[in-house]
């Protein structure tokens, strides 16, 4: 059994229970130390600085890649407020996959949203009164770096806010910013090391017999 943290990251704390300024004047960012006082356990995967929401934590490795690691693609769900009132193709070419600089993404769920009822963010998100803005519940199984960001200004509507919601059987639900839980994982057993084969004694004598 190994036991997970569902920790919901405010915004503008790093995923990361260390900060190293690049300069003497610059100050130092709020981290995971400064929300959860357990010891020696490390983010399954990374969330933005500028971003909210869902942070897996557990000092289990293997639960800990089975979350993180890209190759078994963990869908990951995002409710994003844009700028704009997004078209209907734009969301077909955020479903079908958009060509950014690292290559094309995989396919992704899209659906528009009513504006969740969320916390307000401090600071509160620019907005301008002339430009209308929208939600989106986007889900994705890759991790690239900044990748729903990128995928929504691909298709020309920039994120103002992004919040995510859910990450496999995991949600936000009951959290509030800063707020983590305790669950328990009954990981199942990985496959058994395979077994050398014996050695076969009787030929072995027979050779050591020629050999003699």
């Amino acid at each position: 059994m190994a036991e997970l943290i569902l920790f919901n990251k405010p915004f503008h704390v790093l995923s990361q229970f260390t900060d190293e300024p690049k300069t003497n004047e610059q100050q130092p960012r709020s981290t995971l130390a400064d929300w959860i006082g357990i010891p020696h356990i490390y983010p399954a995967g990374r969330l933005d600085y500028d971003s909210e929401g869902l942070l897996l934590l557990t000092s289990d490795g293997p639960l800990q890649h089975r979350i993180a690691s890209p190759t078994l693609k963990m869908a990951k769900t995002y409710w994003v407020q844009v700028e704009g009132n997004v078209s209907a193709s734009a969301i077909a070419a955020l479903s079908g996959g958009v060509s950014l600089k690292d290559g094309r993404t995989r396919p992704a769920k899209v659906r528009n949203m009513d504006e969740p009822e969320l916390w307000p963010r401090v600071p509160p998100v620019r907005r301008r009164n002339t430009v209308p803005t929208s939600w989106l519940e986007l889900t994705i199984t890759e991790g690239r770096n900044r990748q729903v960001r990128r995928m929504t200004a691909a298709v020309g509507f920039p994120t103002l806010r992004l919040i995510r919601y859910r990450i496999g059987d995991w949600s936000l639900e009951g959290l509030v910013p800063g707020e983590y839980r305790k669950v328990s994982i009954h990981l199942p057993a990985g496959p058994k090391p395979a077994r050398r084969p014996a050695r076969n004694q009787p030929a072995n004598r027979s050779r050591r017999a020629k050999k003699s």
